[in-house]
């Protein structure tokens, strides 16, 4: 594919920038891209393996001459970024993030863009437990959803080259209202993984189980759970705080359905859970003919 952007800035360089910038370097769809991280131990680990063709001191820097910058820094870092590369952005410069809120990232970032910047906010719905720049690698968006959220008055070419781009690295892409996306990736993923951090404190708490127990005797439902529960603290802290009102009511429902199901084992009655398991069951094959997951066994686990 030919190239789409000349100068592309990655601002944090955890998971998703590193394996952004591994898969546009693969495909060759932009000239340069230059990156910068507030760590220290960071940027010299992304300097080590070779991450982006200059790792910056400043973000100001780095979004000098840049035709596309991605803010890959937690959603409440987001604000500070934004005021910090304001004056550096050139004109008709396009400005996205991957934050997994969109209402309080909008909110966030757009009052500090100066005229004749494009803000196209996105989300790529892919990850995994691992953070940091050593972390990434080029498949991660491969066949997996990447949503984008154009706000009010976004310019559409700018819209359809941020298409292009991850249409180029394998993603597939579907556009969404940022309200609508917040309540959607609530259900999806910040409720879930509020719920597995949950079990997992459970776990830690229960004084008569043991470590050893814990992870000695792991079936498959706690152990996807430890695996959900070991994503990125600060990411998840500042996902919930940020997407509070969406979070509260999928969990206020979650609520209503797990007293639902204790009245049925309490009761003993067998035939609702039967329909309830058979109804959630169904979810799951749509997920695995929808291509976003695997029926291999174990869940296509890799062996050692």
């Amino acid at each position: 594919m030919s190239r789409i952007y000349d100068r592309v800035a990655l601002l944090g360089l955890g998971l998703i920038a590193s394996s952004l910038y591994w898969a546009i370097k693969r495909d060759g769809l932009a000239g340069e891209v230059v990156g910068y991280a507030r760590s220290s131990e960071t940027r010299e680990t992304a300097r080590e393996i070779g991450l982006c063709d200059t790792v910056y001191e400043s973000a100001a820097e780095a979004v000098e001459g840049a035709d596309l910058v991605v803010l890959c820094v937690p959603v409440g870092a987001m604000e500070s970024v934004a005021r910090e590369i304001a004056p550096a952005l050139q004109q008709g410069a396009t400005v996205t993030d991957v934050g997994s809120v969109k209402r309080a990232v909008i909110d966030a970032v757009a009052p500090h863009l100066p005229s004749g910047v494009h803000f196209v906010p996105s989300h790529p719905l892919a990850g995994t437990e691992h953070s940091g720049p050593r972390s990434g690698f080029a498949e991660l968006f491969e066949k997996r959803w990447f949503l984008i959220v154009p706000v009010q008055g976004s310019d559409a070419a700018a819209v359809d080259k941020i298409e292009a781009l991850w249409q180029g690295i394998g993603s597939n892409t579907a556009r969404m209202d940022p309200d609508h996306h917040d309540l959607v990736l609530a259900v999806t993923s910040h409720a879930p993984h509020l719920i597995a951090y949950t079990m997992v404190g459970v776990a830690d708490d229960l004084g008569r189980v043991t470590d050893s127990e814990v992870i000695n005797y792991s079936a498959a439902g706690f152990r996807d759970f430890t695996r959900i529960a070991a994503s990125d603290p600060t990411m998840w802290r500042d996902v919930f705080l940020n997407n509070k009102d969406a979070t509260l009511e999928i969990l206020g429902r979650f609520t209503e359905e797990l007293f639902a199901l204790q009245r049925a084992i309490r009761t003993g009655d067998g035939e609702m859970l039967h329909d309830y398991f058979t109804r959630t069951r169904a979810i799951r094959r749509g997920i695995i003919e929808a291509g976003q997951d695997t029926d291999a066994p174990d869940f296509g686990r890799v062996k050692s």
